[in-house]
C-alpha cells in the first residue's frame, strides 16, 4: 500500500468533469438502456426495514441494503436530496470502466432529479445497489428510507474482474469492522485490490464539484467498513465476489417467501474464513408496511427451523425462532464449512383468515461481528378447501372364526335343527399377506349451490372452462372441448361407477385429531358395481335358473353398505407435522362392509352379514379450487 495515493493521482488517470459539462451532457444525452429503470415493479413479498443513512453536504457514495421500488424515487426521497444517480455494474460487451468516473448519462448510469430533466432515466430505487446521493444543505441529513430488505446473492451482487464496481457491504449497523479485519479472509483482495470513498464534508453542494474519490487502501488499519456506504473497488484480473466472513446462497435472491401453500424452503450458510465460524439466526419483527401497500399482521411470523432427527422415529424436530439459533461452520474446504438449513412456517398459529400477511426479517450474522446480512420471511395461512387425493393401504381383515360348542366327551354339540351350535365368532382384525391400495379423492369445500362440505368422489375433472378459468367438475361437459387435451380426469375404481357421478357426502370434520364417515351403498341388482354380479357369467347374474326373473336378494347377490372412516392423526410436533397440516393429511382408515339379503327383497327377515378393514392412508391437495362445479 502506498499512503501517497490521493485524488491528483486519480485525476491523471481518469479525466474527471464538473457538475456544468455534466449537465451540459444530460441534456445532449439520454440513455436507452437504463429507461428500464422507470418499468421496474417492486416485490410482490412485504416484509418492511427502515434502512437510514447519514448524507454528508455534497455528493455521497450510497449503497441500499433495501429495495425500495414500491414508490417512485421522488415518494422516498425528500428534500434536501436533489439528485440521484444509480451505478449499472452490468455494462454491455467488453467495456468496462477501469476508472471511477463522473456520473453522466451513460450506459453506466441512471439519473433522476429534483428538478426534472429530459435525460432522467431512473424511476424507482432498488435494492443491492449503489448510488452517488447529492445532499444539496449545508449541514449532515439523516435519510431515511423504508423498502423491503435484500440479503447480497451472487445474483444481485456481482463484481467485474475487468474494471472498478461500486459496492457496499453487509455489516453491522452499530460497532462495524475496520477494512483490515473485514478483509482478513480474502487477503489477496486486500494485498492487491484498489479502494476508494467519497470523503466527507470534502466538497462544496453549491458549486461546480469535484467528484473524485480519495484511495484510502493504505488506511485499513483506521476507516471502518460502514453499512450503507458505498466504495469503489478494483481488482484486476482476479474474480471475486467477497460478501462477509460467510456467504448465503437463496434460491430466490428477494428472501424466503412461503405463499400460502409452500411447505418447505431451504438455504445455504458458507465459510468463507479458515477457521471454525459461528453464525446467529435471530428473527425479527416487520416495520409497519407503507401507505399503498399491504398490510401485515402484528403477529410475527411462526418461523421453524428443522432441527436434528430423531432416530427412534425418524423424525426431525422442530426449533422456534423465540430465542436465536445458531449453526457452527467448519473452517472453509473442510466438511461442515457448509449447511444448509430447512425452514418451514407453523401456519396453525396463523388463524383462518387466508388474506393475512404474516412477514419478518430473518438476521445472520457472526460472532466476529464482521457481518450482518437481513432476508424477508413471509407467509399466509393456507385454505384447507380444494381437492384432496391420496392413497389408503388396506392391510387388516376382520377375522370369521366360529368356535363351536362341545360336550364333555368333546364332540361337537347340536342344535334342534341339526345344526353346529356356535359358542363364540373371532371377528378382530388380522394383518393379510398383500395390502390393497384404493385410491381416495376428497373435495373439501362448496358445490354448486354454494352447500360447504366434504365429499368422497368416484371421478373428478380438472381443467379449464369456456371463459378459460381453471376449474374442478363432476362432467367432462364443463370443460372447453378444444382444451381438453390439457385437462385431467382422476378416477376411484374401487367406488361404484354412476353416469350423473354421483358423490356421497362426509359426517364429521376435515381437520386434524378428528374423523368423518362416508356410506357408499351398492344395491345387489347394480350390475356396474356389485362385486356379486357378472352379467356374462350364468351363475352370477342374479336371474331363476331359466335366465328370464331376476332372483331376490340374498340368493345371488347381496345389497352392500361401504362406512369409510376417515380418522385424522392430530398434528405432531416434529417439523414435518407442523409445516404441512393445510397440504398433506394421514391417519387411520377403517371400512365396514355389510351385505344384506334376506328371502324376500320385501321382507323384513333380513340377514346380515359384517366385514371389517383397517389400515392407513395419506392425502394432499393437488388443487385449491374451492368450488365444485355440476353439469352445465
Amino acid at each position: 500500500m502506498n499512503p501517497s495515493h490521493n485524488k491528483k493521482s486519480l485525476k491523471q488517470c481518469s479525466p474527471l468533469s464538473g457538475l456544468q459539462e455534466k449537465a451540459r451532457q444530460r441534456l445532449a444525452s439520454l440513455s436507452v438502456l437504463l429507461t428500464v429503470f422507470l418499468g421496474l415493479t417492486h416485490l410482490t413479498h412485504a416484509q418492511w426495514q427502515t434502512q437510514s443513512i447519514t448524507l454528508k453536504p455534497g455528493w455521497n457514495g450510497v449503497y441500499l441494503h433495501v429495495d425500495a421500488s414500491h414508490y417512485g424515487v421522488a415518494d422516498v426521497t425528500p428534500a434536501p436530496i436533489d439528485e440521484i444517480w444509480l451505478w449499472n455494474r452490468i455494462s454491455s460487451g467488453d467495456r468496462f470502466r477501469t476508472d471511477p468516473a463522473t456520473p453522466s448519462p451513460s450506459q453506466d448510469w441512471a439519473s433522476w432529479n429534483r428538478i426534472p430533466l429530459a435525460s432522467d432515466t431512473l424511476g424507482k430505487l432498488i435494492g443491492n445497489a449503489a448510488y452517488l446521493v447529492r445532499n444539496s444543505s449545508g449541514s449532515d441529513y439523516e435519510w431515511k428510507i423504508k423498502g423491503k430488505p435484500l440479503p447480497p446473492t451472487v445474483a444481485s451482487y456481482g463484481w467485474t474482474s475487468r474494471g472498478v464496481n461500486l459496492i457496499g457491504f453487509s455489516t453491522p449497523e452499530t460497532a462495524p469492522p475496520m477494512f483490515s479485519d473485514y478483509l482478513l479472509p480474502v487477503q489477496r483482495l486486500a494485498d492487491r485490490g484498489e479502494f476508494y470513498r467519497y470523503d466527507d464534508g470534502d466538497q462544496d453542494p453549491g458549486g461546480d464539484q469535484d467528484l473524485t474519490p480519495t484511495r484510502f487502501d493504505a488506511l485499513f488499519g483506521s476507516v471502518t467498513v460502514d453499512r450503507g456506504h458505498a466504495y469503489w473497488v478494483r481488482h484486476e484480473g482476479e474474480f471475486n465476489r467477497y460478501f462477509g466472513p460467510f456467504e448465503v446462497v437463496l434460491g430466490d435472491p428477494t428472501g424466503i417467501h412461503f405463499g400460502d401453500s409452500l411447505l418447505r424452503s431451504s438455504l445455504r450458510v458458507r465459510n468463507h474464513t479458515d477457521a471454525e465460524l459461528t453464525v446467529d439466526l435471530s428473527l425479527l419483527a416487520s416495520e409497519e408496511a407503507p401507505v399503498g401497500e399491504e398490510d401485515i399482521d402484528e403477529t410475527n411470523v411462526p418461523l421453524l427451523l428443522r432441527g436434528d432427527m430423531n432416530t427412534t422415529n425418524l423424525t426431525f424436530a422442530a426449533e422456534t425462532f423465540e430465542a436465536p439459533r445458531q449453526i457452527i461452520l467448519a473452517p472453509k474446504g473442510q466438511s461442515g464449512s457448509e449447511v444448509e438449513l430447512i425452514l418451514g412456517v407453523d401456519r396453525s398459529q396463523m388463524g383462518n383468515d387466508t388474506g393475512t400477511l404474516y412477514a419478518g426479517i430473518l438476521r445472520l450474522s457472526d460472532t466476529l461481528g464482521l457481518a450482518q446480512m437481513d432476508l424477508g420471511v413471509s407467509a399466509q395461512p393456507a385454505s384447507d378447501e380444494g381437492l384432496w387425493v391420496g392413497t389408503a393401504v388396506v392391510n387388516q381383515v376382520g377375522h370369521y372364526l366360529k368356535q363351536y360348542e362341545e360336550d364333555a366327551q368333546g364332540a361337537v354339540t347340536l342344535n334342534g335343527d341339526g345344526t353346529y351350535k356356535v359358542e363364540s365368532i373371532k371377528t378382530d382384525l388380522g394383518m393379510v399377506s398383500q395390502p390393497a391400495q384404493l385410491r381416495l379423492i376428497l373435495h373439501h369445500g362448496t358445490y354448486t349451490n354454494n352447500v360447504s362440505g366434504t365429499r368422497l368422489m368416484q371421478r373428478v375433472f380438472h381443467g379449464l372452462n369456456t371463459q378459460e378459468e381453471e376449474i374442478l367438475t363432476t362432467t367432462q361437459a364443463a370443460l372447453d372441448s378444444d382444451q381438453l387435451a390439457s385437462a385431467r380426469r382422476i378416477s376411484a375404481v374401487h367406488l361404484p361407477f354412476t353416469q350423473e357421478n354421483t358423490f356421497w357426502d362426509f359426517t364429521g370434520d376435515f381437520a386434524p385429531g378428528q374423523s368423518m364417515t362416508a356410506v357408499v351403498t351398492l344395491g345387489y341388482t347394480d350390475h356396474q358395481s356389485n362385486p356379486f354380479l357378472h352379467t356374462y357369467h350364468p351363475d352370477h347374474d342374479n336371474l331363476d335358473p331359466l335366465y328370464e326373473k331376476p332372483q331376490d336378494r340374498g340368493l345371488e347377490s347381496y345389497d352392500l353398505e361401504r362406512s369409510i372412516t376417515l380418522e385424522f392423526t392430530a398434528s405432531g410436533e416434529d417439523f414435518a407435522s407442523r409445516v404441512s397440516g393445510e397440504q398433506q393429511r394421514s391417519g387411520i382408515y377403517t371400512e365396514t362392509i355389510t351385505l344384506k339379503g334376506s328371502g324376500s327383497a320385501q321382507g323384513n327377515d333380513e340377514e346380515t352379514f359384517e366385514l371389517k378393514t383397517s389400515g392407513g392412508f395419506s392425502i394432499n391437495r393437488i388443487s385449491s379450487i374451492e368450488a365444485l362445479t355440476a353439469a352445465p
